[in-house]
């Protein structure tokens, strides 16, 4: 794929894609059994808290919820039409009624059906940690030049990509979306539904282990987005991670490297570590060479900019603008933004997610930052780690000792205890080591220990919400 195949593709297709109702039953394989065929979708929706007027409701049944029940709901909020399973229960003459066997399956079909007809060159995102960064840092470089869709939060699982997919009956010239899995046979599953142009993939960590045998086994699972490829596809692959490498020598398609301490086709050189000021590099590619900055902080950031430098150059962005935007980044919630309160505390709030291969990478920031009168780790337990979660706890415990760690605030179960007493074991003093089953509870000691001057870092599993730690002291210290 060259820019100028994309550019050709999309500049052939402004006007948008209409959803009928006949269009739309003809995409899922339905009966339109009630209502105009040409009444023309707002939009897709599932929800009917948030349903837009003029929008085809999708009714979901989940484990917990029959999303078939709140059809008339969804009318009522001003949906248009309705899909649902057979046989459907009476609704008003006036909506669309499409009926399908199976809701998840006809949303999937939806999905990749508008994909297919809306032209844009789709780019998708998985790894083990740093998808969603990756997706927002690549859609802003390719903003320089594209009319650019991206997937809303981390809808990157069957039911939300496909939902997302719908929004490109605008017909965007790039869709960035990120594919996520817990389990085998997932990316295969959403490979399938987005066939995307371009694939990327950013690491193997130990997300999810619980439900794996190994990293290896989690690989393996990733390894599902090579799946499907032509000798036009382009995948954009970690040279540093030796799994990833493995597992991507016999791909179909082109590939295209990037890296920081192995040779790579995008590489970054000299590097500067600035602490929670960001990262400087020198970023080499096949289009050029520039130094780039950014305010992103860690390494773990700057890989993520490499990819989607390798993907916004490989699709014609010149190296100048990826400097300027570079420049210009500011991390989504939750996911290493840098607070300044007051009396000088900073937080560093990367309390969405954590892995213990991430949450290392980002003790390493907190260690590497000057200034400080001290060092703060408030660290919630790492969810889904199985058998290995006392081990993994422990070596980031040990991480957080070499890090110069002068406060630490564990939080959760069992598993967090252990990240304590092996913080402990490993030289941080033990009046200096708290553990708290809750994050509520360690907000209030937070409030109490935290000092003026303190760089605190606060990261831990979604679950165990050591959000509202930043939260708490967002609130006490603003």
């Amino acid at each position: 794929m060259t820019a100028n195949d994309t550019g050709a593709r999309a500049n052939s297709a402004h006007s948008a894609l209409a959803l009928t109702g006949g269009w739309v039953a003809s995409a899922v394989h339905g009966a339109l059994v009630a209502g105009d065929p040409e009444r023309i979708f707002a939009g897709v929706s599932i929800d009917t808290r948030t349903l837009p007027k003029g929008s085809l409701y999708i009714g979901i049944r989940g484990e917990r919820f029959d999303g078939a029940a709140f059809a008339g709901a969804a009318i009522a909020a001003g949906a248009a039409g309705v899909l649902v399973p057979r046989p459907h229960a009476p609704v008003p003459e006036s909506v669309v009624v499409i009926e399908v066997d199976d809701t998840t399956a006809a949303l999937q079909a939806l999905g990749h059906a508008v994909r297919r007809a809306s032209g844009a060159t789709v780019i998708a995102i998985t790894g083990s940690a740093g998808k969603t960064t990756t997706k927002e840092i690549t859609a802003d470089f390719l903003a320089a030049r594209y009319r650019v869709m991206r997937n809303r939060g981390n809808f990157n699982n069957h039911i939300g990509l496909p939902l997302s997919l719908t929004e490109l009956n605008a017909r965007p010239e790039m869709a960035v979306v990120e594919l996520g899995m817990n389990h085998a046979g997932e990316i295969r599953t959403l490979v399938a539904i987005a066939e995307p142009d371009v694939r990327v993939w950013t690491n193997v960590g130990e997300a999810h282990l619980g439900f794996f045998t190994s990293l290896d086994a989690i690989a393996d699972a990733k390894a599902e987005i090579l799946e499907g490829a032509t000798s036009s596809t382009l995948l954009v692959a970690n040279a540093d991670e030796p799994r990833i490498v493995e597992r991507t020598a016999a791909f179909a398609g082109r590939v295209v490297t990037f890296g920081i301490e192995r040779a790579a086709d995008v590489r970054a050189t000299s590097v500067i570590d600035r602490g929670i000021d960001g990262t400087t590099a020198r970023v080499t590619t096949p289009h050029g060479a520039a130094t780039v900055s950014t305010p992103l902080v860690g390494r773990a950031n700057l890989e993520n900019l490499l990819a989607a430098t390798a993907v916004a150059t490989e699709l014609g962005i010149p190296l100048d603008a990826i400097g300027q935007r570079a420049a210009g980044l500011r991390p989504a919630a939750h996911r290493g933004e840098v607070i300044r309160l007051r009396g000088g505390i900073t937080v560093i709030d990367d309390s969405y997610n954590a892995n213990p291969t991430a949450t290392q990478r980002a003790l390493e920031v907190l260690g590497g930052s000057t200034g400080a009168q001290r060092r703060v780790a408030v660290l919630g337990e790492m969810l889904e780690l199985g058998d290995q979660a006392p081990a993994l706890h422990e070596a980031v415990g040990r991480a957080a000792a070499s890090a110069h760690v002068d406060l630490l605030l564990a939080v959760g179960g069992a598993p967090a205890g252990a990240l304590a007493s092996a913080a402990t074991a490993a030289g941080i003093a033990r009046d200096r080591v708290h553990h708290f089953a809750t994050s509520d509870e360690a907000a209030d000691a937070a409030i109490e220990l935290v000092k003026p001057g303190d760089l605190v870092l606060v990261k831990g599993s979604r679950g165990v919400r050591t959000d509202l730690v930043v939260e708490r002291l967002k609130a006490e210290r603003r």
